[in-house]
């Protein structure tokens, strides 16, 4: 093989590298290329710096310092523009393998959904879902039948009751409205004056229950009379 063969790479064909080793690389030039350019900002403060000192008292060091300030100007246009290249190749490569897993990880997932639904038939499930809803119909008729009330009362017409409670609410009514007609009987009147005191020594010491009513008759016969 020829020296220039060697010097431009048509010998044996290298590996292509990764996407994510071609990205690292980038990011690692692109860092290089930064620093390389706050360099050439730095010289070329210097250059302007090192023009105005010396001015029109030394116009040979002041335009070799402008002459510098330029040739430093256009490798820093350069290096912007090469910056510029290597972001874009980046992003398109960055996106590019973003859009190459995204893919992979769709079809990993479709692959994965065939064989999920490789032993499922859709009548099979049809069947398990109308088998499900029947047998949630039975629970239900169970559950009512169960809270239902069981025992005394269940044939009693609640419009019957309704209508003998009714019946006797009239009756008592009915008879509330003849009480009100008919007159109430007078009491007798109660004599104003005290009734006759009775001495303590006619009053027995200990008569019976007889003999009080004996004598309280007695004395209201007396009053009376």
């Amino acid at each position: 093989m020829s020296g220039l063969g060697k010097i431009f790479g048509k010998g044996k064909k290298a590996k292509a590298p990764t996407p994510q080793e071609a990205i690292q690389k980038l990011r690692e030039t692109e860092e290089v290329l930064v620093k390389k350019q706050e360099f050439l900002e730095q010289k070329i403060q210097q250059e302007l710096v090192s023009a105005k000192k010396h001015g029109t008292k030394n116009k040979r060091a002041a335009l070799q310092a402008l002459k510098r300030k330029k040739r430093y100007e256009q490798q820093l246009a350069q290096i912007d523009g090469t910056l510029s290249t290597i972001e874009f190749q980046r992003e398109a490569l960055e996106n590019a393998t973003t859009n190459t897993e995204v893919l992979k990880t769709m079809s990993d997932a479709a692959r994965a959904m065939k064989e999920a639904h490789q032993h499922m038939d859709i009548d099979k499930v049809d069947d398990l879902m109308a088998e499900i809803t029947e047998q949630q119909d039975i629970a239900q008729q169970i559950s009512d039948a169960i809270s239902k009330p069981v025992g005394f009362g269940d044939d009693v017409d609640e419009d019957e009751l309704l209508a003998e409670l009714e019946e006797m609410e009239q009756e008592d009514l009915d008879k509330e409205l003849l009480n009100v007609g008919e007159p109430t009987p007078e009491l007798p009147s109660v004599p104003a004056s005290r009734l006759p005191t009775v001495p303590a020594s006619k009053v027995p010491a200990t008569p019976a229950l007889e003999d009080d009513d004996d004598e309280d008759m007695k004395q209201l016969a007396a009053w009376v009379s």
